[in-house]
């Protein structure tokens, strides 16, 4: 108990010595200890560093999981020790939706069709997401809290260690340099010799606890500059966990566009959903049924056939629209045209024609082309 009593008085008083000393330095009444540039230069790259990726790894974390509520969540469940429980994304959960609806409408129907294959898309979406947050968390995010809640709080607890250093070296310095001036003062008093030996023993004494402080200070510096120049290691570290996250999200973009082309390749072939479209009606509607039977014969059946000899087909004199092409496309054969996505193409229709295609003409160029790349102009 008198050991613990002792150590707390201790503890106290180089506590209230190093106040002291801070307490004066922030007052510019005391000298301090000031550190070379390299060490400066080595303490704000560091502080740097931590407070950027500090932001980088919380923006990270928003962006791969924009819910804060399931943040807290994961983060409540990685603190317990326990997996967070498997739970649909919101492309899994749409393409559920649409699947279930799709039961309900009728598969067979256009729209029920479609919601079957645009909610198998989402599904797959959802998985290639489910796919890249996971890669994402083990290669760029646990890197970064690693550094954050590993190497810095090491870090930190040695500079911290290192400040209290160099205020017990700074006070030293201040009683070496009182008990020198107590020295000095108690000259002219040389005929009382005990005096002037206890002022000297208090000089022998301030020395050698300078001495100490002085090693310790640069055993403590040593330690703390061996670890801020491993943020150097830590940089090349955070660079290659960047280019796997970077070749992460180039799989992951690169998995989306693959599934929502073959979607848009399936929709094109199969575009049966937009046949009932009200607009679409009216641009294959636009011949009478009087104008559709003064139309020769062989014109109806050169549409009808797959090998379509489109330069007999004849542009009406009236029912021609302007059309804006939505997506690039490439004709299957001669009978078809080409497509630019963005570009601007005269359609029409002609008798027998599924509803499904357009006749398109740009300049001397005619073909066949899906209504559903279009955006018909008024």
């Amino acid at each position: 108990m008198d050991f613990n009593v002792k150590k707390l008085a201790s503890d106290a008083g180089v506590f209230f010595t190093r106040a002291v000393q801070f307490t004066g330095e922030k007052f510019g009444q005391v000298e301090k200890t000031e550190l070379d540039a390299h060490f400066e230069n080595l303490l704000s790259r560091a502080d740097s560093t931590k407070n950027w990726t500090e932001k980088i790894f919380r923006q990270t974390e928003v962006l791969l999981q924009p819910n804060p509520s399931a943040r807290i969540e994961e983060f409540l469940y990685e603190k317990l020790d326990r997996t967070v429980p498997s739970r649909p994304n919101n492309g899994e959960l749409l393409g559920h939706y649409m699947q279930d609806a799709a039961k309900d409408f009728g598969p067979g129907t256009p729209y029920g069709s479609t919601l079957i294959k645009v909610g198998d898309c989402e599904r797959r979406l959802g998985g290639a997401q489910r796919e890249f947050l996971q890669t994402s968390a083990i290669s760029f995010l646990a890197p970064l809290r690693n550094f954050l809640e590993g190497d810095w709080r090491t870090i930190s607890k040695e500079r911290r260690i290192l400040e209290n250093r160099r205020l017990d070296l700074d006070s030293s310095k201040a009683r070496l340099k009182k008990a020198k001036l107590n020295v000095c003062l108690s000259l002219p008093l040389s005929c009382c010799p005990a005096a002037f030996q206890l002022w000297s023993e208090e000089v022998d004494k301030a020395a050698h606890e300078l001495r100490v402080a002085q090693t310790e200070f640069d055993r403590q510096a040593e330690v703390t500059r061996l670890l801020l120049e491993g943020i150097s290691s830590t940089h090349v570290n955070h660079l290659r966990c960047l280019h796997e996250f970077v070749e992460a999200q180039t799989a992951y973009y690169k998995q989306c566009y693959l599934h929502m082309q073959d979607l848009q390749k399936e929709l094109g072939r199969f575009p049966n959903a937009f046949s009932g479209n009200p607009g679409l009606s009216m641009a294959s509607g636009g011949s009478s049924p009087q104008g559709n039977a003064t139309l020769p014969q062989d014109t109806a059946s050169a549409v009808e056939t797959d090998t379509l000899k489109i330069e007999e087909v004849q542009a009406p004199a009236t029912g021609t629209r302007k059309a804006k092409v939505l997506y690039d496309y490439d004709a299957a054969d001669t009978s078809e045209l080409s497509l630019l996505a963005d570009e601007l193409i005269t359609v029409y229709t002609v008798p027998g024609m599924d509803s499904d295609w357009l006749v398109g003409e740009r300049g001397n160029q005619k073909g066949r082309v899906p209504v559903t790349y279009l955006e018909l102009l008024s």
